[in-house]
């Protein structure tokens, strides 16, 4: 009887001696997983590897923790880890690998969460790298990574992303304040006063058009005529804006009498204060804003009898009107006057009244 049990101790022992020889054969060939604490590490390349075997024993090694350079190390390891995992397609993989290593609260945890959410973005989940953004500003002190502020980064990032007015609006005010000297901080005020516009907080927005305007010739992106724009706020804001009309008939007809007694000082009552422009109908771009105080009529009235048109042009809106004159002095005889409803909801007494806004040289487009 003892016989067979020996045969089949015999046999046990080849059979586990046989498993041996075959995984040493082939441990270069199969995907054998690497352990660190609950996660499990596996690639297909075999010199990565033993990149990746090296760079855990980093991670696992008692001497090194011991010393004041394990967290570096650490850093450095994990980068190499995330790397070797993103170049075998293992994204979500090395996003929660370095999320996890933020746990213990090291030096580096700002990096750790900052290089997930960066893996998290190439992956299209935006809202989730988001998350991380916020918490590394909200919770952590800012840290300098190749010469670079992770804060500031970070706020950037948050600022590209589509979020609410409210949220935009605090990340601009602390990038603003945080990093005065940086070279979005110009496009930032103005961004901000749109942020700002969209809540309703018309005092804030103005003080910031009123801070933007030093930056000129710094373009916005999207925004083409920022400076116009900000430049027409403030000096709408700053105006008596005793030039605006809720009835559009009477303000029109307050010109035609000017206009019949000649009278220029009369005519300029009626102009626009702010943003007042004179341009030819095929001038590309936006307006041109002329100085007010530059343009004088009388120049403009030294012939003959200046017509006006009985009715305004039949292209006449809710919004904006045009009305045709002619016999002006100088190259071009004919002007149509433009007259547009103030848009400026900071002050309910004139948003929504007329104004006259300017005026176009030549015959209308069709």
């Amino acid at each position: 009887m003892r016989k067979p049990q020996g045969k089949r101790a015999t046999g046990l022992l080849a059979l586990s001696m046989l498993i041996v020889l075959v995984l040493g054969a082939c441990s270069d060939n199969l995907h054998v997983p690497f352990f660190v604490g609950t996660h499990a590490f596996s690639v297909s390349d075999k010199t990565q590897r033993k990149n990746l075997r090296d760079a855990l024993e980093v991670l696992q090694s008692s001497p090194l923790k011991k010393s004041g350079y394990y967290p570096v190390q650490r850093m450095l390891a994990a980068r190499r880890i995330s790397t070797i995992l993103i170049e075998d397609g293992q994204k979500a993989e090395a996003a929660r690998f370095l999320s996890s290593l933020a746990e213990e609260h090291d030096a580096y945890e700002a990096w750790y969460l900052f290089a997930a959410a960066a893996v998290y973005e190439s992956m299209d989940s935006g809202p989730i790298a988001q998350l991380f953004y916020e918490r590394i500003i909200n919770t952590l002190p800012d840290m300098t990574i190749e010469g670079q502020s992770i804060h500031r980064t970070c706020l950037a990032k948050l600022l590209q992303s589509d979020n609410r007015p409210e949220k935009k609006a605090v990340w601009y005010r602390e990038f603003i304040r945080r990093f005065p000297d940086a070279d979005e901080v110009g496009p930032f005020h103005f961004l901000l006063a749109k942020e700002y516009e969209k809540l309703g907080l018309w005092s804030q927005a103005i003080e910031e058009y009123r801070q933007f305007l030093p930056y000129f010739g710094v373009s916005v992106p999207g925004y083409p005529d920022a400076h116009d724009y900000a430049r027409n706020i403030v000096e709408f804001n700053d105006s008596p804006k005793d030039w605006t009309y809720p009835d559009l008939d009477e303000l029109v007809n307050g010109i035609r009498r000017a206009i019949v007694a000649r009278s220029p000082q009369k005519l300029r009552t009626y102009m626009s204060k702010a943003g007042f422009f004179a341009m030819s109908w095929y001038k590309e771009g936006g307006e041109d804003a002329n100085s007010n105080v530059l343009f004088n009529f009388s120049n403009f009235m030294t012939r003959g009898p200046i017509s006006v048109a009985p009715t305004l042009d039949r292209s006449y809106n809710d919004s904006e009107a045009f009305l045709r004159t002619s016999g002006w002095t100088g190259y071009i005889p004919l002007w149509y006057l433009y007259f547009r409803r103030v848009n400026f909801p900071a002050d309910p007494k004139v948003h929504g009244n007329w104004e006259w806004a300017g005026i176009y040289f030549g015959e209308k487009l069709q």
